[in-house]
């Protein structure tokens, strides 16, 4: 790598350290506060008022992309939005009525509802802007040679993060820490702002300025989540991405309500609320809320997950993910995580304790930065830019918070014991699994047959199953060959060290798009370097 390209690489790897980071510390922070403030049992709710949150910041971050805002101001926006909002927050914790001195539990107490939506619209809109950014000011070239470098930097934050939590939960407290959390906000800013007076914005990044203004001016066509859900329709192909993509977090949500309640439980009774403290509730029958230890102790048991989650995934990704691949070949690799959630669904079914679904989510979470997400992404490359950007960000976006939102409607409905909730989640999760199972057999198969055959699916009106002969998207693509000035993060099968750079979807914070291999086509569209989030 070039003196000059480490610097800008540096710089930007700072940009996404603070990022991811302090993401993965307010995420280690997002449950205890919630529990502690309105009770575990408004977790499932506070998923699915989530999916709506996130669609209006989403709107509001595709409005700013369309208007003539340079787009690394941007950063400027929405970090001091999000600094503002966690700053206040943590300020409101340390209150002695509307924070957590007040023990009791109530749901209608709005502070653990802000705090957990505004974290959860972070880790969906900030990590998407900084790929856009990156994807507009490195070249291919260096793209392959910056961004796995990016990525390691990323993981390396989202195990710091976690440990802060870990570390000085009972020391510090919950207010200071998320405190913390919020003046990343501030150094992800600053670390743009030198990125900015180093190396100025990319020419990609200012407004158009060469237009025709005697020219009548075309009104700007908007992509619309209509779009990406007609691409879904239309195609099996893109259906089966989806749920590969997708389907398995309603597994996950309801294994990590069933920790959240088991870890609850646990530390309340290790930490009972006593008749002095303001959580003990006179009129309950043994169910009363959580001291300030159980939520201490509860905050590092969740930094304790964020730290062993990520250091697991970030060993899976730097010594076996290139590897399995390479071996199994990207067939039998996607048959690889829809197996292991089975097991681990059936395993916890029979030994529902606290450190058995601890050690389950851990694997699950770590296997799909690590397994799942690069074979996903594998996925796109016989398909068009139209799958790539609107049907792939309505996946991305709201497919998976959907499908977060679906898993919450089953913890919900069980959420009225552990053993209810372990009885019935569990006879959910396998049936997904199997599913998963089937579909992944399926879609090995159309990915060794399109890739054969040089079919690209979304360039026709016609289903991809219907016969399509695939010229068009052959034209399409030797049209592409042509273009080499184009950004993206890498996929690139013939490489050794490329897999091991997907470590993470962007809704966790350490996703990125990656659209690139060895083949050009699959550079298609990429020239603006900026990924919008579809939305009505």
């Amino acid at each position: 790598m070039a003196p000059g390209e480490m610097g800008r690489t540096l710089t930007l790897s700072a940009t996404l350290f603070f990022m991811i980071g302090g993401y993965w510390l307010l995420r280690s922070l997002k449950d205890p506060v919630l529990t502690a403030l309105c009770g575990v049992s408004v977790i499932p709710k506070a998923k699915m008022l989530s999916v709506f949150v996130v669609l209006g910041v989403v709107s509001i971050y595709n409005r700013l992309l369309d208007s003539d805002l340079e787009k690394h101001k941007l950063f400027y926006v929405f970090g001091t939005f999000y600094f503002c909002l966690f700053a206040t927050i943590s300020l409101a914790l340390a209150h002695p009525t509307i924070g957590l001195a007040n023990q009791t539990p109530d749901p209608w107490r709005v502070l653990g509802w802000i705090s957990y939506c505004g974290i959860e619209s972070f880790g969906s809109v900030m990590v998407s802007l900084f790929w856009s950014f990156a994807n507009s000011n490195f070249s291919l070239e260096g793209a392959k040679a910056s961004y796995g470098f990016m990525v390691a930097t990323a993981q390396i934050g989202s195990i710091i993060g976690p440990t802060i939590v870990t570390t000085y939960a009972s020391t510090w407290g919950v207010a200071k820490i998320y405190f913390v959390g919020a003046l990343c906000m501030l150094l992800l800013q600053a670390t743009m702002a030198l990125y900015i007076h180093q190396y100025g914005p990319s020419p990609q990044d200012k407004p158009s300025t060469t237009e025709n203004t005697d020219a009548p001016k075309k009104k700007k066509e908007k992509a619309g989540v209509l779009e990406g859900i007609h691409l879904f329709i239309q195609h099996h192909y893109v259906k089966g991405i989806f749920a590969i993509s997708c389907l398995f977090m309603v597994e996950v949500t309801i294994v990590d309500y069933t920790m959240k309640v088991l870890a609850r439980d646990y530390f309340a009774d290790l930490h009972p609320c006593e008749a002095s403290m303001s959580c003990w509730d006179p009129s309950a029958s043994g169910t009363h809320g959580m001291s300030q230890d159980a939520t201490a102790a509860f905050t590092t048991f969740m930094g304790l997950f964020g730290q062993a989650t990520n250091t697991l995934s970030f060993l899976m990704s730097l010594l076996g993910t290139s590897a399995i691949i390479r071996y199994l070949g990207l067939r039998l690799t996607l048959l690889l995580f829809p197996s292991l959630c089975l097991v681990v669904i059936i395993f916890v079914r029979f030994y529902p304790t606290l450190y058995v679904v601890f050690t389950a989510m851990m694997m699950l979470k770590a296997s799909s930065y690590a397994l799942n997400n690069p074979t996903k992404e594998m996925l796109y490359q016989p398909t068009s830019p139209a799958v790539r950007y609107k049907a792939k960000s309505w996946i991305d976006i709201f497919g998976a918070r959907g499908s977060k939102a679906l898993g919450s409607v089953v913890t919900n409905a069980f959420s009225n014991s552990a053993e209810s909730l372990v009885a019935n989640g569990s006879l959910v999760g396998m049936a997904v699994a199997s599913f998963l199972i089937w579909n992944a057999r399926y879609m090995g198969h159309k990915f060794d047959e399109y890739m054969a055959s040089g079919h690209i699916v979304g360039t026709s009106d016609e289903d991809d199953d219907s016969g399509n002969d695939g010229g068009e998207s052959l034209q399409m693509a030797m049209k592409q060959n042509k273009r080499n000035d184009t950004s993206c993060a890498i996929i690139d099968n013939d490489e050794d060290d490329e897999d091991d750079d997907e470590l993470g979807a962007a809704e966790e914070g350490q996703g990125y798009e990656d659209d690139a291999d060895d083949d050009e086509e699959d550079l298609l569209e990429r020239g603006n370097g900026t990924a919008r989030i579809t939305t009505v």
